[in-house]
């Protein structure tokens, strides 16, 4: 069985929620694995690790690309951990389920047992440390998902449990049926999307502990001007200007502006280029200042705080 790296709290790492389970403050995400091939997707995850990133993320859908490939990216992740040996007891393991190609949402016990029953056979390991649900099923009721996550804990195939894409509402509907507390929630998160901070699932972090995984933190390319809109012209303007006055990337400060949220957000990066993944560690020595943070998260918004 897969061991949980017995690491103590610092200031590099974080907490995921009220577990045992302790993180680098940024995660490899694996959306993209299912792209390349197995020695390309070591080299991405090994350069991941050794910068401090111990939380991999992945999903049964990821490879998917509307016909076949779903699971693609767990199966990689998978024949990546059986060729290195150690590296399982180096990281913790996330993915999620709950996506089913055609339906397309299903969060029904039989289906989520089998959904992780799968992705551990994908993955070649025995236990999942965080299981999400991947995005909302609002035609199951959450007692049914709520009886079916307990079934996966109480049988040892996941250690613990988090969402996706949920509203706080939602999340709080399923936790009062579970018997245990979700440790994460897994929202879209940057400076060019901010509804987080608006919408209360960074509140609701911070009351009920829970920690954010913060996913597309860069926007989806648009910090490297891989999107066509580029984002709003402010962010780009304002980015470069902190990035020059800081002397860093303006991809780092983009970074740097999710960590700033006193919720602990842990950033989801899913990089093919192993420079980016070594130099992302310098958005952890980036101070923004309260004027600078807000001067982003206004630009982001496209609209004058009041």
């Amino acid at each position: 069985m897969g061991r949980v790296p017995a690491v103590a709290a610092t200031e590099d790492r974080r907490r995921l929620g009220t577990s045992d389970l302790m993180v680098g403050p940024i995660a490899y995400g694996c959306w993209r694995l299912a792209e390349g091939d197995v020695a390309s997707a070591s080299e991405k995850l090994l350069a991941a690790v050794a910068c401090g990133w111990t939380l991999i993320d992945t999903a049964d859908i990821y490879g998917w690309n509307g016909s076949t490939g779903f699971g693609d990216a767990e199966r990689i992740l998978g024949e990546v951990l059986a060729a290195e040996p150690g590296l399982r007891e180096r990281i913790v393991l996330a993915t999620k389920g709950g996506i089913r190609p055609g339906v397309p949402y299903d969060w029904s016990a039989d289906y989520l047992r089998t959904a992780c029953e799968d992705s551990l056979r994908r993955l070649g390991v025995d236990v999942i440390d965080l299981y999400q649900l991947h995005r909302p099923d609002v035609l199951t009721p959450p007692e049914q998902t709520a009886g079916a996550l307990m079934d996966l804990v109480e049988r040892g195939l996941v250690r613990e449990l988090g969402v996706s894409n949920m509203t706080p509402s939602q999340v709080d509907l399923l936790q009062r049926f579970l018997d245990r507390p979700l440790v994460t929630t897994q929202p879209e998160l940057s400076i060019w999307h901010s509804d987080p901070v608006r919408d209360g699932t960074l509140d609701q972090c911070l009351a009920d502990r829970l920690t954010p995984l913060a996913w597309s933190p860069l926007g989806g390319g648009r910090v490297h001007g891989a999107r066509p809109d580029g984002g709003s012209e402010g962010v780009t303007v304002e980015l470069a200007r902190i990035a020059a006055d800081h002397d860093v990337d303006p991809s780092s400060v983009a970074l740097a502006f999710v960590l700033r949220h006193p919720s602990g957000p842990v950033p989801i990066l899913g990089t093919q280029q192993v420079s980016r993944i070594r130099a992302a560690t310098e958005a952890l020595s980036i101070e923004l200042t309260r004027t600078e943070w807000y001067t982003l998260y206004q630009a982001g918004t496209g609209e004058r705080l009041p």
